[in-house]
């Protein structure tokens, strides 16, 4: 399993929001590029990026903070929020991004996905964000009627590099992820699984890779910044 710390983008400035409240925020670092650094620095083999403004404007907004990220580091890189077209993926991808995480349009425009899957293969993630199970979109503004599962089934033969599930609830909260609900989804689809939200601490990484579910991996943000998840010590767990 990969740690993927996470690196939410607010105003130019490095984020975590509690339970994806854009009004509920805590800055950690107004150098996005240095925390990418430190991150890499620390043996992490990827990073998890968001444009949170850009999940709301349904286009790039922190592309400057993402920018200074890949010219400093050299470890693979994912960015969600805000991508919704293929142009927008194009560029990203041309930019030195590994991978592309397509939230909101997965919902609205499926069909772009599997498109963008085909074009660009084992570079496009699917980003699944579900409040009491349902999917939500724009940001996690507004909840559809849709289940994660059902969503990902939608893709399940599209060559889609990775799922991103990340239940809203706990996101921010240091709850501890939803274990169940993570590796039922892990189980239930052939696309890497990848546990997001409530990650906070040693033990959770641990409960995630008990499971014994094909999960390629866990995003934590606030625990890295907090220091209650050193991040040597956790790559290490997670690849052993």
């Amino acid at each position: 399993m990969i740690l993927y710390p996470a690196i939410d983008l607010k105003d130019g400035a490095c984020v975590r929001l509690y339970k994806g409240e854009m009004d509920q925020v805590t800055v950690f670092n107004d150098d996005p590029a240095a925390q990418a650094k430190a991150f890499a620095d620390a043996g992490c083999e990827w990073l998890h990026l968001v444009d949170l403004n850009g999940a709301f404007a349904g286009a790039p907004v922190n592309a400057a903070a993402v920018e200074g990220i890949l010219a400093a580091v050299s470890v693979p890189a994912q960015l969600g929020g805000g991508i919704r077209d293929m142009a927008t993926i194009d560029a990203w991808l041309g930019k030195g991004l590994a991978r592309v995480i397509l939230g909101t349009v997965a919902v609205r425009n499926p069909a772009l996905v599997k498109e963008a899957a085909k074009a660009f293969p084992g570079q496009v993630a699917v980003g699944i964000d579900a409040r009491g199970g349902m999917v939500a979109v724009e940001g996690w503004a507004e909840t559809t009627d849709m289940t994660a599962l059902d969503l990902a089934r939608q893709f399940e033969d599209a060559g889609v590099a990775a799922i991103i599930y990340t239940d809203i609830d706990r996101d921010g909260a240091m709850q501890g992820p939803n274990v169940e609900a993570t590796a039922a989804l892990a189980r239930a689809v052939s696309i890497p699984v990848i546990a997001s939200g409530g990650v906070s601490s040693m033990a959770d990484l641990q409960a995630l890779k008990d499971t014994g579910a094909p999960l390629n991996g866990a995003i934590s943000g606030r625990a890295l910044y907090d220091g209650a998840i050193n991040v040597p010590d956790a790559v290490a767990l997670l690849r052993g």
